[in-house]
């Protein structure tokens, strides 16, 4: 590729929120890549995760798919695990202060996020380091010097923080200290480029550049990626309101997940997701326009190459075909768990344990959703004695043979 490609690609998919602001990020951004050209060096990138859970979503690789951009350019990129600021609570993206974590939670959330990590970044490539190294080393006075770089007003013009204060909610001091933390981390790895959400446009734009140049370093580059929505399409992808992609369940669950996100996401999922570049996204959105290609082919498409960032082209295959015959054939698959019927068992008693609900009030809302059927005919109650062996069909993706 050459600069102007470059630039396009490292681009693509950020938001800032105001257009003079991108404009600016993107000509410093074809300025570093010139100057690394120039230097024969790469530039140094990073991103941060606090290890605040142990599994991560789709989600959560967005800026991993940006790192990887930047690797594939041949560009040293650091994986930074907030092993101190973790400890604190990243307020960026609430409207409460975060729980605390102790270091024994932390440590243990982050043996997982390296490993998880590598489904998208290229292992021979990644540095993986943890911001205790400096962060640490940091005394009291230090981070007085530190803070002197700030204003109060700053802080409390953040829309969270504006929020809270406007409903009379409580803000602590310690949530301004992260913003400072994640900007000394910038100045501690002398940091080229920093790649964040938008919701960090804050720490990145703000707290890091503004402690780099205070500190004799030139400001970093902000590469700011959009936020991925759920598969309602809408909100963001959380946990919390149940629309995830989780990346370590399994190919054939990844797909059937991404086929059911509203067309009218695909965009913002080719953008942030996929390998491709700007010039194929554009090409495909236009045959969709002119009618050459079918949404539900495009979404076909999408999600087969999602699928097959983190399972390999193989297994997204398998999925594809599985999803075809189930979804679009009407078929049931040729290969499924098994289950022996006990005496007395009634139709909850199986969901449960064939683990095809993780509890009861989840397989309740199934049989009031009709959810819930048995070689094709469905069942609406789950307290009656298991009608006969034959294929139980539990939402849309669980199939289970039950066997005499």
């Amino acid at each position: 590729m050459n600069i102007e490609e470059q630039v396009e690609l490292l681009m693509q998919g950020t938001e800032y929120g105001d257009e003079e602001l991108k404009k600016a990020m993107t000509n410093e951004m074809r300025q570093r890549l010139l100057d690394a050209q120039r230097e024969n060096r790469p530039l140094r990138v990073y991103c941060g995760y606090d290890p605040t859970s142990t599994d991560l979503h789709l989600g959560h690789t967005i800026t991993m798919r940006k790192l990887r951009q930047f690797q594939d350019l041949g560009h040293e990129v650091t994986f930074l695990i907030g092993s101190y600021t973790a400890l604190v609570g990243d307020p960026s993206d609430k409207n409460k202060a975060r729980p605390i974590l102790t270091e024994e939670q932390v440590a243990h959330n982050a043996q997982t996020y390296a490993e998880q990590a590598y489904r998208v970044l290229d292992r021979e490539k990644t540095r993986i380091r943890y911001n205790g190294e400096w962060l640490s080393e940091l005394s009291l006075l230090d981070l007085i010097r530190l803070g002197q770089n700030f204003t109060v007003q700053q802080f409390l013009a953040r829309e969270n923080f504006a929020n809270r204060l406007e409903k009379g909610e409580a803000i602590y001091l310690h949530e301004t200290f992260y913003a400072l933390m994640q900007g000394y981390d910038a100045v501690a790895q002398q940091t080229d480029v920093q790649v964040g959400g938008t919701d960090q446009l804050f720490n990145i734009i703000v707290a890091g550049r503004k402690l780099q140049e205070a500190l004799g370093q030139k400001p970093l580059v902000g590469i700011i990626t959009g936020i991925l929505p759920g598969t309602d399409g809408v909100q963001r992808m959380s946990k919390s309101t149940g629309n995830i992609v989780p990346i370590n369940t399994g190919a054939e669950d990844m797909y059937g997940k991404l086929m059911s996100i509203p067309d009218f996401a695909m965009g913002k999922y080719m953008r942030l997701a996929t390998r491709w570049s700007p010039h194929e996204i554009e090409t495909i959105e236009s045959d969709i326009q002119s009618g050459k290609l079918h949404p539900r082919d495009a979404k076909m498409n999408v999600s087969f190459e999602i699928t097959s960032i983190f399972y390999g082209e193989t297994d997204a295959q398998k999925a594809q075909d599985i999803f075809v015959k189930m979804f679009q054939q009407k078929e049931i698959p040729d290969e499924m768990p098994e289950l022996e019927l006990k005496s007395g068992q009634t139709v909850l008693d199986v969901i449960l344990e064939a683990k095809m609900a993780a509890s009861k009030s989840e397989a309740r809302r199934l049989f009031d959703q009709r959810g819930v059927r048995l070689d094709g005919e469905t069942i609406e109650r789950g307290d009656i004695a298991f009608p006969h062996p034959g294929v139980l069909q539990v939402g849309k993706r669980k199939f289970l043979r039950v066997k005499k």
